[in-house]
């Protein structure tokens, strides 16, 4: 695997983010790119040299657009829209968040149509290159006009303000800088408000959440497929000519995932032509329709995010063919935020159903297995409070989900009238993301449960193996014992993809 991240004129993926979040690569920008990113700050220049008006460029910002800016004053007039929009407040983002919103406003700045010099674009990669990463943060950003408080605190680090995460340690910016062997940048035309505007925040936090959700929903259908075994459920429903009469293709998908991960499993042949349950509950019967929409919607949410990380969202807009410099309002943050959204809703239900399942398991009237999943009721409590962690997990979702996009609160003397509110939305999605993969941890400890339960039935060999690697980590619950600790590494299995790399050396590679 290479240990390099060129950014060139291809488009970038979420395979791409992911590489560069887990490997860590030098990132280099292809040489292709380097003259129109000159041939558009030179138009910058021009307007300069000529004195025309041009937003941000030599007039102010937001309400002062009217306001105008003299040439000896514009280098001052960057440095100065900095300082004054780092008005974040509230703790850190997470450094991984930070690292790819430098990586995204490279992949903006370096297109051409933003005006800002190499050195602007050279800088950021410097510092992500080097392990600077801006404190930056979590709040102050009302998604319109772009993220302006949040970038502004990563061009304070750039020009040696602000404070900034290095080696564990942190430290001011102009230190950081200076420790790595980098200078200050001295921002020039038209810069600073080229770093400011644009939905970076956005789109780190959203698409680091899609990251991780394409790996929770096969783990979710991993993790289903267990407690449908453990709760002998019957493989009916997810035949695959139901499927198709409705033709939703992500309930396609995972009913598919379903027959391969429960290929060949004693347990489901067991009771095949037992007519102790004819049909059985939703929260199992269904899931081929409710994990399948889940996909299709994330589906949805991906290719709005991939059209975004890869568009260009400042402004004004430099056209370096014929110099024209245009304002629009490509940085206003309404698409994302609707998908972001939508992209919160999504895994709320992916929990959601996930807790009824848990839900079923530990009554014995529905699951025939002992209360709580342990053999000496009374005594022991067993799973009984992991349910309610559970259910106060998703009861915290349904709060969260409540759209961020529906709300608007003018700014700029209403000259920002409208705004997206797509930061809070995708800051919530990763919250909501945060919880469904505790909500399935814990589902994934009761189906283990379960299926021990069930001895001297086996499992299916995919399950099985999941089954084996996860009792390595976690003991089966013979006695209460302290639960915590075995729910974070159970959680930790389903995030870290582990679950899955398990299952598919067995079954084969899940949809």
């Amino acid at each position: 695997m290479s240990d390099k991240l060129i950014l060139g004129e291809h488009d970038l993926s979420l395979d791409d983010l992911e590489f560069f979040l887990n490997e860590n690569p030098k990132v280099l920008l292809d040489e292709s790119l380097v003259e129109r990113i000159e041939r558009s700050h030179q138009v910058i220049r021009n307007i300069v040299k000529e004195n025309r008006v041009v937003y941000g460029v030599t007039t102010g910002f937001g309400k002062f657009a009217d306001m105008r800016i003299k040439p000896e004053q514009t280098k001052e007039l960057q440095r100065r829209l900095v300082l004054s929009h780092a008005a974040g407040v509230g703790d850190p983002m997470p450094e991984a968040i930070v690292r790819l919103m430098m990586l995204l406003k490279v992949k903006n700045l370096s297109q051409g149509f933003s005006g800002a010099r190499l050195a602007v674009v050279q800088q950021l990669l410097d510092m992500l290159n080097k392990g600077i990463v801006p404190v930056v943060p979590q709040k102050g950003s009302v998604g319109a006009s772009g993220d302006l408080a949040p970038l502004a605190h990563i061009a304070l680090v750039m020009i040696g303000e602000g404070e900034a995460f290095y080696q564990g340690e942190r430290l001011s910016g102009k230190l950081a800088l200076q420790k790595t062997g980098l200078k200050p940048l001295q921002l020039e035309a038209k810069e600073g408000l080229a770093v400011l505007n644009g939905t970076q925040a956005i789109q780190a936090y959203g698409t680091f959440t899609l990251i991780r959700a394409r790996n929770l929903i096969k783990s979710a259908d991993i993790i289903g497929a267990m407690s449908l075994e453990g709760l002998l459920g019957t493989l009916t429903a997810f035949d695959e000519r139901i499927q198709k009469v409705r033709r939703h293709p992500g309930q396609i998908k995972v009913a598919k995932n379903f027959r391969l991960i429960l290929h060949d499993s004693p347990i489901v042949e067991s009771h095949k032509h037992s007519s102790h349950r004819v049909q059985d509950a939703y929260s199992l019967r269904c899931i081929p329709q409710v994990h399948g929409a889940i996909r299709d919607g994330l589906d949805y949410v991906i290719s709005v995010f991939e059209r975004e990380i890869n568009g260009v969202t400042d402004n004004p807009l430099v056209f370096p063919d014929n110099g024209d410099v245009l304002s629009g309002g490509n940085f206003h943050g309404e698409p994302l935020a609707l998908a972001a959204d939508h992209l919160g809703l999504l895994l709320a239900e992916l929990a959601d159903i996930s807790e009824r399942r848990i839900e079923h398991a530990m009554d014995p009237a529905i699951s025939e297995m002992a209360g709580f999943l342990t053999e000496e009721g009374g005594l022991n409590s067993g799973f009984m409070i992991a349910q309610v962690t559970a259910a106060a997990l998703v009861s915290e979702n349904k709060v969260l989900v409540h759209p961020a996009s529906v709300d608007s609160i003018p700014t700029s003397a209403n000259k920002e009238d409208h705004v997206s509110m797509g930061t809070h939305a995708a800051r919530k999605a990763f919250e909501i993301l945060q919880n469904t993969e505790h909500v399935l941890g814990i589902e994934l400890m009761c189906a283990a449960q379960g299926l021990d339960l069930r001895r001297p039935l086996k499992p299916a060999p995919a399950t099985g193996a999941a089954l084996k690697e996860f009792r390595k980590k976690v003991a089966y619950l013979a006695e209460d014992r302290v639960m915590y600790p075995d729910m974070e590494r159970a959680t930790e299995m389903v995030r870290s993809g582990e679950l899955v790399n398990i299952v598919q050396s067995v079954a084969g590679k899940l949809e």
